[in-house]
């Protein structure tokens, strides 16, 4: 069905725009084209957006260019013009398609990060502190791809990375760019427990076999894990 619009609707427009082939500039026939064949792409089906490029180039050589009706191409600009709109119209289609991937992929990572987020709040409305300590530990090696990640009451930052509430990531007042060269290798990183503003331990995070780069979002969610510890821990105490 819709590698049949694919096909159809380019002829169409091509028809319609040859009533006016004496009004219409070739060039300014050829961008309404394109936004026919984005049309197509946007749908994410790759075969329709092609096949909407290919018969749009085949619709402006046949209905637009001289001789009419035929497929031979006495311009060079028309010849041109054809041309980019084959190659235009693959291109639209395969950026199309990136943005509707990058898309899915970022629906879906929500999905997870939400979803491993309300069952370590869940944990920790019901369970022991040490029991939501040793869940959140195996969940931030997984989330942040850790070799190992260990909480230490009353852990002292020291001069190690500091990964804050906003998912970025300090060492000795100056942020590290995690998105472009991953968390360091060479040192621990400190991700501080504090119960209002007094800390009460911190998380060991390790990645030292290889470059692991979480993004924002997976550190920001990180961090929520230790506020989620927080609680428990106060929870705890207040029995």
């Amino acid at each position: 069905m819709v590698i049949g619009l694919g096909v159809l609707l380019p002829l169409l427009v091509c028809l319609f725009l040859s009533v006016f082939r004496d009004q219409i500039e070739n060039t300014n026939a050829a961008l309404i084209l394109v936004l026919v064949v984005v049309g197509a792409a946007s749908t994410g089906n790759r075969a329709a957006g092609l096949a909407a490029a290919v018969v749009s180039a085949v619709g402006f050589d046949y209905f637009l260019t001289v001789p009419y009706q035929d497929l031979r191409i006495h311009a060079r600009s028309d010849v041109e013009t054809t041309v980019l709109l084959v190659l235009i119209g693959a291109a639209v289609t395969e950026l199309a398609l990136w943005g509707r991937r990058q898309q899915a992929r970022a629906s879906e990572q929500r999905g997870y990060l939400d979803g491993i987020l309300e069952t370590t709040v869940a944990l920790a409305g019901s369970s022991s502190a040490a029991t939501v300590i040793e869940h959140v530990e195996r969940q931030l090696e997984g989330l942040l791809d850790l070799d190992q990640a260990t909480f230490v009451r009353q852990g002292s930052v020291g001069g190690s990375p500091v990964l804050g509430r906003d998912g970025n990531l300090t060492r000795a007042g100056h942020s590290m760019d995690v998105d472009h060269g991953g968390l360091p290798t060479d040192t621990e990183i400190m991700l501080p427990v504090t119960d209002g503003s007094q800390p009460v331990g911190a998380f060991r995070l390790v990645a030292a076999t290889h470059v692991a780069r979480p993004t924002q979002q997976q550190r920001q969610v990180a961090a929520l894990f230790a506020d989620e510890v927080a609680a428990a821990m106060r929870r705890e105490a207040g029995r």
